[in-house]
């Protein structure tokens, strides 16, 4: 990949995106992950004014430390960049308090981590609205169109995806190109909505790499082509896939036939 090349594309594209929209800059949600840093730094590359977002809810503290170096270390090479930390974690407190968590259902815990994501959201768009500013996603083409490996109406609720025609090994290259910092190029992937640590690779049950591979076949080869970890890794991926698919189709709509409206 060219990968100087392929930057100048992104920040170009912002930047006629933003001023096409009427919008002032970017506000992007800063996690101590390689995707936000990433997109973060395109976004302060064009000049525009950038909002970073800090947005912990009972985070690690490793995830917030390297939140706050990448924040720091923008602040210091661009002018055009703020950072603001907004605590969610007494509002996320309070939600688990008021909704029913006393009853035990199959899917709490994921839906408790979703909330996660969707708070975020919302927090995001507050400040995107009240400065004029894009709520930019953070989402790559194998979490994005891939997998799934995101939050509907969470991390999913965006205005523009700047890396999500990028692999994350495409993505960890161009981290290189814009000099993010190391703690969180060697960082483990990790969707940080969880009480306990979850990396990416636990909870789809793949590398990235290995999804790179499967998304590459899918479609013209099946499983039963292959054998040993190849073919485990092309169920996970089909599987995921095939799971994924309401998050990236259209609403569906209930069509009413012409005759009933008359």
């Amino acid at each position: 990949m060219q990968t100087r090349a392929v930057a100048a594309h992104i920040t170009d594209w912002l930047k006629r995106y933003a001023r096409n929209a009427r919008a002032k800059g970017f506000v992007v949600g800063v996690s101590g992950g390689i995707d936000s840093a990433v997109v973060s730094t395109l976004a302060a590359q064009t000049g525009l004014p950038v909002l970073l977002l800090e947005m912990p809810i009972r985070q690690k503290a490793d995830q917030v430390s390297r939140a706050q170096a990448h924040m720091a270390d923008l602040q210091r090479r661009f002018a055009n960049v703020s950072a603001q930390r907004v605590d969610l974690t007494p509002t996320f407190d309070t939600f688990v308090q008021t909704v029913d968590t006393e009853t035990e259902f199959p899917n709490q815990q994921l839906a408790l981590a979703n909330a996660r994501s969707r708070l975020r959201m919302v927090t995001l768009y507050y400040y995107g609205q009240i400065h004029g500013l894009l709520v930019t996603g953070t989402g790559n083409k194998i979490e994005d169109f891939g997998v799934g490996f995101f939050t509907k109406y969470g991390d999913g609720g965006v205005d523009i995806s700047p890396i999500a025609d990028l692999t994350k090994t495409q993505v960890y290259e161009l981290a290189k190109e814009l000099d993010i910092i190391p703690e969180i190029q060697s960082a483990v992937p990790t969707d940080g909505l969880w009480d306990t640590e979850r990396t990416d690779e636990e909870q789809m049950g793949a590398t990235y790499p290995e999804l790179e591979w499967a998304m590459s076949v899918y479609g013209h080869q099946t499983p039963e082509d292959f054998s040993g970890r190849e073919r485990e890794v092309l169920e996970i991926y089909t599987r995921l896939h095939k799971a994924m698919q309401h998050k990236v189709n259209p609403i569906p709509v209930c069509e009413i036939p012409k005759g009933l409206l008359g």
